[in-house]
C-alpha cells in the first residue's frame, strides 16, 4: 500500500460530514439523528425531522419554566408549612414573642376573641429533605437532562438544518415562556 492512496482516503474521510469527528458545518438532507435508522430520505422527511427539533427545544424551554414554577410552589409550601409546639420546648413561642406586633391578629371563633401571632418558618438554611419535593425534583431535572442531551446531539451532528432548527426551538420557548424562568438557568 503507497502512500499516496492513504493520505487521499483519509483527506476524503475528512470531508464527509459523518466521518468521525467534523468541525465544519455541512447541508446536507439526509443526516442520520439519533441512529443509523433515522435518515431522513427526501426533503420532506428532512423537514419533518427539522420540526422535531424545534418542538424538542421547545420543550426544553417549557421544562425550564416549569422548573422554575414548581420550585417556587415547594418554597412557598414549605414557609406555610404549620409547626406543632411540643411542650418543653419554648424557643419558637419565645421567637414568635419577641417579634414586633405586627403579625398579631383577632381571631373570633364561637363567640372568643382571642390575640394570635401567625409564626412562620423562617428562610435560612436548607429544607429538610421530602419525598413529596425531592423525588420529583429529581425525576423532573433527570428529563430535563435527556432532553437537553438529545438537543446536544442533535447539534453536534454539524448539519446546519438542526443546529438552526435547535436555535428556532429556543427562540419561540424563550419567547413564550421566558419570563417564567430564572435569569440564572439561561
Amino acid at each position: 500500500m503507497d502512500m499516496s492512496s492513504m493520505s487521499s482516503s483519509s483527506s476524503v474521510a475528512a470531508s464527509t460530514p459523518m466521518s468521525g469527528m467534523s468541525s465544519l458545518f455541512y447541508t446536507s438532507t439526509s443526516t442520520p439523528l439519533y441512529s443509523p435508522t433515522w435518515e431522513p430520505k427526501s426533503t420532506g422527511a428532512y423537514t419533518g425531522t427539522c420540526i422535531f427539533l424545534i418542538t424538542l427545544a421547545l420543550c426544553f424551554r417549557l421544562l425550564s419554566a416549569g422548573k422554575h414554577i414548581l420550585k417556587h410552589r415547594w418554597i412557598d409550601k414549605e414557609r406555610n408549612r404549620r409547626y406543632v409546639i411540643v411542650h418543653g420546648r419554648p424557643s419558637v413561642v419565645e421567637a414568635a414573642k419577641a417579634e414586633e406586633p405586627q403579625n398579631a391578629t383577632m381571631i373570633t371563633g364561637r363567640g372568643v376573641e382571642e390575640s394570635v401571632r401567625v409564626v412562620r418558618k423562617g428562610t435560612r438554611g436548607v429544607t429538610p429533605w421530602r419525598w413529596s419535593v425531592d423525588a420529583p425534583r429529581a425525576a423532573y431535572a433527570t428529563v430535563m437532562a435527556g432532553v437537553g442531551y438529545l438537543l446536544m446531539v442533535a447539534v453536534m451532528t454539524m448539519n446546519v438544518g438542526y443546529f438552526l432548527s435547535v436555535l428556532a426551538g429556543t427562540f419561540v420557548g424563550e419567547l413564550a415562556v421566558g419570563r417564567y424562568t430564572e435569569l440564572a438557568e439561561h
